[in-house]
């Protein structure tokens, strides 16, 4: 069965009372926490937060609303970022631009997001999930928008297989496969990731332009 995407989580208006200082104090110690490497479960946040787990609990019942969390405080403006001006292969740069820093700053959360999703995924197909499973965000949707100049331009399966294709060379993907397994640096990997956009957009445009062979 097909997983439709879901948006990040959202953040509860909780006012500027107790409660709402109470939900951002278990979110910063979460954040923190993740930033150590490891997913840590609710009723850690709730001790390094001086917080009963009871109270931690009716905010994030599960790991997966606590890592939800952590993903939208961290990649909630890259919802804000994407590029509305411009030919698709400007938009992607600018959308580069715009959020590589953050994503390599929230390296630690984007890992310990993608480290669950896996994990759940696995228990699921098991029959061995006891929890909510984790569900990753909104990629497509931020790469439908910034490469919609190319909608009118290319048929609907063209299209599809090229915001398919560009859903694989950003996020943290890549970032753990150039970094991790090809020693990139920071900046080498930034630099692939243009280039693989670049060519997977000029490979959908050439495929457009190419002449049907005779049967």
């Amino acid at each position: 069965m097909k997983k439709s995407a879901r948006p990040f989580y959202q953040v509860p208006d909780l006012g500027p009372g107790h409660r709402g200082r109470t939900f951002k104090r278990l979110l910063a110690e979460a954040v923190a926490l993740v930033r150590r490497g490891r997913i840590p479960s609710v009723a850690e946040v709730a001790q390094s937060a001086g917080v009963s787990r009871a109270t931690a609990y009716r905010y994030f019942p599960s790991r997966s609303k606590l890592v939800s969390a952590v993903i939208a405080e961290a990649l909630a403006p890259v919802q804000r970022a994407v590029p509305q001006e411009g030919d698709a292969k400007q938009r992607l740069h600018e959308l580069v631009d715009r959020t590589y820093s953050r994503f390599a700053e929230y390296e630690p959360h984007m890992r310990a997001a993608l480290q669950l999703a896996l994990e759940h995924q696995s228990l699921e197909a098991a029959g061995l999930l006891e929890e909510e499973p984790f569900r990753r965000g909104q990629r497509t949707e931020i790469l439908a928008t910034t490469i919609s100049p190319l909608k009118s331009k290319l048929k609907p399966a063209a299209y599809q297989r090229l915001l398919k294709a560009l859903a694989v060379v950003y996020g943290i993907e890549p970032m753990v496969i150039l970094k991790d397994i090809c020693g990139a640096s920071d900046r080498e990997t930034e630099a692939v990731v243009r280039w693989m956009m670049d060519a997977l957009v000029d490979a959908a445009l050439r495929s457009k332009q190419a002449p049907v062979e005779a049967k």
